[in-house]
Order: structure tokens, then sequence, then C-alpha cells
């Protein structure tokens, strides 16, 4: 039989994460009703090997709902929980996704304008959760991430931003490129925070519809992303440190953006 979530976090030691047990479900058939039954489902772990008609069941409706799955040692699935999960696990995310081409006209038809934030492939959850909790906070109408290369939203997220995740629209898109394009068109005004940039960001002007993007925090905003925004924006900085954590510099833009407004 499948399993319901886990009682207790669980430490992967390999990569030194707790796993809450909102996080994942265990057992194939609960994680097939848990895809029939609409929940959001960020990525399965299915034991190399299996193969019977429950497994085939299950990856149809992997592929026919575009989720990321992984083939992993059953070793692997071992570390997060011990429980009867014959070989498959999945995690689940504890907010619904937002349609950024949906929510984009009801902000213009509110008569409010529009601040919107983009992250680039910030992978570190408490990084994440920060800048969630410090944009709902200020206002901002809805965050846009990549599906790729992002921090996974589950229990620790949603604690780091302090709930913030289940107050403001969060759109997860399949190409960030196309969709930054798309606001582009949509009248926002593309200001991206880089170190490279030759404009501080409070001589910006963001007494306008605007979107800003801020990068990982290794690498920060993709050359693409960076050749197609309106202005590159910097930070100064005075000391010997040559970056602001992330979060850091997404509240710092945010607010300028709030006090510009007010």
């Amino acid at each position: 039989m499948g399993g319901a979530s886990q009682k207790a976090g669980i430490l992967d030691n390999k990569k030194n994460l707790v796993m809450n047990k909102e996080d994942f479900i265990f057992g194939t058939r609960a994680i097939i009703e848990a895809i029939k039954n609409g929940k959001t489902v960020e990525k399965v772990l299915i034991k190399k090997g299996l193969n019977n008609e429950l497994i085939k069941e299950l990856n149809f409706l992997i592929k026919e709902n575009n989720i990321a799955t992984q083939l992993v040692p059953v070793e692997k699935i071992n570390r997060i929980t011990r429980k009867n999960h014959q070989g498959v696990i999945a995690f689940i995310s504890p907010i619904v996704f937002d349609n950024i081409e949906n929510v984009l006209p009801g902000i213009y038809e509110s008569g409010e304008q529009p601040l919107l934030l983009v992250l680039d492939q910030i992978t570190d959850v408490r990084n994440f959760g920060a800048i969630v909790r410090s944009a709902e906070c200020a206002g901002v109408q809805a965050i846009i991430i990549p599906e790729k290369g992002m921090a996974r939203i589950g229990a620790d997220a949603v604690k780091t931003s302090a709930g913030a995740l289940h107050h403001l629209p969060i759109c997860r898109v399949n190409n960030l490129f196309k969709t930054i394009q798309f606001l582009s068109d949509s009248g926002i005004h593309i200001v991206a925070a880089t170190e490279k940039g030759e404009k501080l960001y409070t001589d910006a002007n963001f007494n306008r519809p605007v979107a800003i993007v801020m990068g990982s925090e290794d690498d920060g905003i993709s050359k693409q992303i960076l050749d197609i925004a309106n202005e590159q924006l910097k930070i100064p900085i005075r000391g010997k440190i040559e970056s602001l954590n992330v979060s850091v510099s997404a509240a710092l833009m945010i607010y300028e953006a709030v006090r510009q407004r007010s």
C-alpha cells in the first residue's frame, strides 16, 4: 500500500537538507492518485529497474503532466524514508502556481502600477524565502521563476518566507527569456540588478510598470536576459566583499521602487 507523508523531518546527510512531512509522499498508487487529483508534484524519484503495470501508469502520468523524474538507487530513497515506499517517492509543492499571463491583466485592470520580481535561478531556499517575504511586505504583485534551476518550494521555503508564499502569486514558467519578452511587450520596463551595471539603482525610474530581475547567487543573471533588459542597475559596494547576498539586494531594489512610488 502507498503511504502518506512522513511524521517527522528526515536528515539527508549527503546534502544536509531537512525534509519536512509536508514535502513528500511515497508509494506508487499514492503518487498516481496525487497527480490525478491535481496536486503540484515537483519531482518523482523512482528506483532503478522498477517495471510493473503501476509504474507504467505512473510514467505515463509523469510524461503527460511534464513532471521532472529521476531514476535513482534505492539507497537514495531510503535516506528520505524507510517506510514502505515501493521504490517511489514524490516531492509535493505546498503552493499552487499562478500564470503570469492571467495575473498581469488583473494588475492593470485593478488600476495598479505593476511591480514584478523575476528570479533567474535562485538556488538557496533561505534566500528564496527571504526574497518572497520582502516582496510580499513591499506589495510586489507577482514573482516569476523558471521551472528548472530554482530552489525547491517546500515547507522550508514557506517557513523562511514567514508564510508569504501563501499570499503572493508565484508564476513558474518554462522559458524565462520568452516570459521577459512577454512582459516587455506588455509595457513592463525590465531592470536587471547586476554589478556589471553602470547606473546606480537609486538613479533609475521605478515610478512606472517595472519588473526587477535578480540573478543566481553564483552566476548572476544569464547573458541572454541581460541583453534584453532595458537597464542594468548596480548597488554600490564600498567594502572589501564584492557583492551583497541576493536577498538583501532584492530588498534594496524593491524598496527603492516603493520609496519612489510613495
